[in-house]
């Protein structure tokens, strides 16, 4: 039910990648991260939000957040830092071949691959064969104003290849990741880019079915056959003028029933979450700057101008006007 609500999501927070590096290691190794907001600078400079994610490609490892207990990762593992603990973004984390090795993070390591360019290897460990080959990769994100995305993801996320319905197509991106990352041809930050954005959304994808049944949270809410139904109208049709009493009638439930059931799913009230959404959508509309306010008003549901930018400024905290110049700023940042 839920996934044409979740493609809209992932289109409208403007996912932007790139798989970074290749890691092939030799016992023993180890390989620390720091926080994703001190590397973002680097890898992805603009980027509201980082995202760091490690696909083994062959062997095995051991990988988590800095301080907490490592999980084991063998090949086609994918394990992801969405979120942090103590740190605005992605936690600082470690790979390694065994669970108690521990090593600080080198932001130079980031710095002097920007420098040389694509294609990136590292080699770490002693000498012999390969026990181990990752691609590291990082995806940008928008997280304001509303990434319900984002909120929903959790401070590490492992899918593993044994649970996978799918381990051709992730196999596909992962190998067609590795030959791009190996040599450099035209084109191929480009491409690499676009893997890592499919990436990251199959691995979602994957983490959503296999949730368990029961739970809350905007992922439970998208596999919920009501809740579901009414985030997949939301996200369809975000400038009709819905009202609650529409919304419940629509997905086959009283008023008090629907609204009691969202809530409790997804965290937001759904007339809070739609506008809420409309102001993510109206905020990826202002980065055009040739489009006008009063049309982005009425492109996201508003009959006026002025109603618009009370309600974009209540939620985002500042009106359309200085929000499209702090997206002018960053643009000009990554540029």
């Amino acid at each position: 039910m839920g996934a044409d609500a979740l493609s809209e999501v992932l289109r409208a927070v403007r996912l932007t990648g790139a798989v970074f590096f290749r890691l092939e290691a030799r016992e023993p190794w180890v390989a620390a991260a720091p926080p994703s907001v001190s590397c973002a600078p680097y890898v992805l400079p603009g980027a509201q939000h980082v995202i760091e994610y490690h696909v083994v490609h062959s062997g095995s490892c051991w990988g988590g957040p800095m301080g907490a207990e490592p999980v084991r990762l063998v090949a086609g593992d994918i394990i992801a830092f969405p979120q942090g603990d103590a740190f605005p973004q992605g936690d600082p984390h470690v790979l390694s071949s065994d669970p108690g090795l521990r090593q600080e993070p080198d932001l130079a390591v980031y710095r002097d691959a920007v420098a040389a360019g694509p294609p990136i290897a590292y080699r770490l460990g002693a000498e012999g064969p390969s026990t181990a080959c990752v691609i590291c990769g990082f995806l940008g994100c928008d997280a304001r104003p509303f990434n319900p995305l984002l909120e929903a993801l959790p401070r590490m996320l492992h899918v593993h290849s044994r649970s996978d319905r799918g381990a051709s197509w992730m196999g596909h991106l992962v190998r067609a990741a590795m030959a791009e990352s190996l040599t450099r041809r035209i084109g191929g930050e480009a491409i690499l880019a676009r893997l890592s954005e499919l990436m990251f959304a199959e691995l979602v994808r994957r983490h959503v079915e296999s949730m368990p049944p029961e739970g809350a949270g905007w992922f439970a809410g998208l596999r919920d056959p009501h809740v579901g139904r009414a985030l997949n109208l939301l996200h369809a049709r975000p400038a009709a003028p819905w009202t609650l009493d529409a919304l419940a009638r629509d997905v086959g439930l009283s008023r008090s029933s629907f609204a009691e059931r969202f809530m409790r799913l997804v965290g937001h009230p759904p007339m809070q979450y739609l506008a809420r959404w409309r102001m993510q959508l109206a905020a990826g509309l202002l980065t055009d700057s040739a489009r006008q306010v009063a049309r982005v008003a009425i492109e996201v549901g508003y009959d006026s101008e002025a109603a618009f930018s009370r309600a974009f400024h209540k939620v985002v905290g500042m009106p359309p006007a200085a929000w499209r110049r702090s997206c002018e700023r960053g643009a000009a940042v990554r540029s």
